[in-house]
């Protein structure tokens, strides 16, 4: 590359980057986050739903940064239920969707989504909502099926869902 194409190509930059104003800049960003006690609570009334139905299991809830906020295991569920529900929430999270719907969603890249570190598409994972924001995902393994696990999920949020303040559209 020539001296002269260089100039040019820093000039271009300089000139994009000067683009960008301070009034389309952001420095600071607010986000809705699922906090410790909520995830703890979300977490204990899945393991209740599911001990309802008879299930041992594994619950893990994550924030909207797929951090790690709460995680429980019942005393029969096996160790490695814990990871499992851990992926699956990350893949609700990724996803915005329960992961039976994500499955179903994306079923010709399914194999392929299983790939990608630290996510599982299998149901039982779902995603925590806030006022129409994504604050977080509970993952659940260890009952004899997903759609299983995925229903303690889903009583739990119902069972919070006052706490969540959920956004309801009225059409």
């Amino acid at each position: 590359m020539t001296n002269a194409m260089r100039t040019m190509w820093c000039g271009l930059g300089v000139w994009l980057l000067g683009a960008v104003t301070p009034a389309q800049a952001v420095d600071v960003v607010t986000t809705r986050n699922v906090g410790a006690e909520l995830a703890m609570e979300i977490a204990i009334k899945t393991m209740q739903a599911c001990r309802k139905d008879g299930y041992q299991v594994s619950v893990v809830v994550v924030d909207r940064g797929a951090n790690v906020v709460a995680v429980l295991r019942d005393a029969y569920a096996t160790r490695f239920t814990t990871e499992i529900a851990r992926r699956k929430a990350n893949a609700a999270l990724m996803g915005g969707v329960s992961t039976s719907a994500f499955a179903e969603n994306r079923a010709g890249i399914r194999r392929d989504l299983n790939e990608i570190h630290d996510i599982i598409v299998l149901a039982g994972g779902v995603p925590i909502q806030s006022s129409g924001s994504l604050i977080g995902a509970v993952g659940v393994s260890g009952a004899p099926g997903g759609d299983k696990d995925e229903a303690c999920a889903v009583a739990a949020l119902e069972a919070v869902a006052d706490r969540l303040d959920f956004f309801e559209d009225d059409e």
